[in-house]
């Protein structure tokens, strides 16, 4: 491969394609890339207390205090990414392993040790029969949302609860849920003349993982099915999606939970414009992750542009809410948390990009109260 796309690091089109090293090896070609990148975020919250998730207040966005700055990880994490490809008995395969690390923690003697593989997988077909991924990866709901979120290349919301150790929020749970790893089973068909493609896939089904409060679901017997049918031709995608699994209750004589959830966006670039939108509505579908706020009800908006101003600049604001239908227990009062962002991210080179963004995150509970935290990010990220 000349260069390879930093999936791990949930590189799409939209993104730098990472300048690999690539080497033959017999039928094989080998290689290895990555990316690093670090972000000054400094945030300041205001507002009432607003129970569950809510991103916009000072215990999640803030850290627990009213104002924090952390230099870490934007919405991508550090990655190491070995690849290998090669053509055998008629069939094109492939196989990827991802690394990644955090790089911001709260000592600055222990060890900063933990590694998250989030994907471990192969694949194989051809243009006839369309490929087949077998492994370790990111999930296809969500997918197309965040991928052509501009805060992919930044930090969106700053949210210092999970920067540290972890990586920012972009605009998962103030515009998506986050897609998610899954152990899985993918059938991607081949794109037809009209631009017509299709995805289904078994993932391997999931305890609920909620942040505030002990789990409440474990896994059903069942696999969790995710499927997504697009449309892409001259500047302009198009997709529907949708996912579901069954959900055990973990107290005896609790009631399961079948979540579903459904999706329809599309974007369109035209010269240096851009512009997208996405809507997520279902049950079950968490605020950070699957069935985080149990049998709750929700909608996920996000709206995009972007204007290439130069060569090297380009500039964009995004939008995303998230919103509660119902105000369940497992909501914790929550009603809504949104993301206003402006970027601006230039590309100093093929290798380096170079961020800066001021944004706003609110959060609304059921019984009137708000929140806010305002947030600014500057730094860089580096593809190899």
């Amino acid at each position: 491969m000349n260069k390879i796309i930093v999936m791990g690091a949930l590189a799409a089109a939209s993104m730098q394609a990472a300048q690999a090293v690539d080497f033959k090896a017999g039928d094989w070609t080998v290689g290895v890339g990555g990316i690093v990148n670090a972000y000054y975020t400094t945030v300041s919250c205001s507002g009432d207390a607003v129970g569950g998730l809510a991103l916009g207040g000072a215990a999640l966005g803030c850290g627990g205090q009213d104002n924090r700055t952390t230099i870490g990880n934007g919405l991508l994490p550090n990655g190491l990414v070995a690849s290998a490809a090669s053509t055998q008995g008629g069939y094109d395969i492939k196989a990827l392993v991802g690394i990644y690390n955090a790089t911001a923690t709260d000592s600055a003697i222990g060890q900063n040790s933990v590694v998250d593989v989030r994907q471990a997988f192969f694949t194989f077909g051809n243009a006839e029969m369309g490929t087949i991924k077998l492994g370790r990866d990111y999930g296809i709901f969500g997918a197309n949302a965040i991928l052509s979120d501009m805060t992919l290349l930044g930090a969106g919301a700053p949210v210092q609860a999970t920067q540290r150790g972890r990586v920012t929020l972009g605009h998962i749970g103030a515009g998506y849920t986050y897609l998610g790893n899954y152990g899985q089973m993918v059938y991607s068909s081949p794109k037809s003349a009209t631009g017509i493609s299709v995805d289904v896939g078994l993932m391997s089904p999931v305890a609920d993982t909620p942040i505030l409060s002990a789990p409440a679901y474990m896994s059903g017997t069942g696999p969790q099915v995710q499927g997504q049918l697009s449309y892409a031709q001259d500047g302009f995608k198009g997709w529907v999606g949708a996912k579901t699994q069954k959900f055990k209750a973990v107290a005896a004589g609790g009631a399961d939970l079948t979540m579903r959830g459904v999706e329809i966006g599309a974007s369109y670039t035209a010269g240096g414009f851009g512009v997208l939108v996405n809507a997520q509505s279902g049950k079950g579908l968490g605020i950070l992750s699957d069935a985080d706020q149990g049998a709750t009800r929700s909608k996920n908006y996000l709206a995009q542009a972007t204007l290439k101003a130069s060569d090297k600049l380009k500039l964009g604001l995004s939008y995303g809410i998230s919103q509660n239908d119902d105000n369940t227990a497992a909501s914790g009062g929550l009603k809504s948390n949104a993301n206003l962002t402006a970027g601006a991210y230039y590309s100093l080179n093929s290798a380096i990009t170079l961020v800066a963004e001021l944004g706003q995150t609110r959060s609304k509970g059921f019984a009137g109260s708000s929140t806010r935290m305002n947030g600014a990010s500057l730094g860089g990220i580096i593809f190899f």
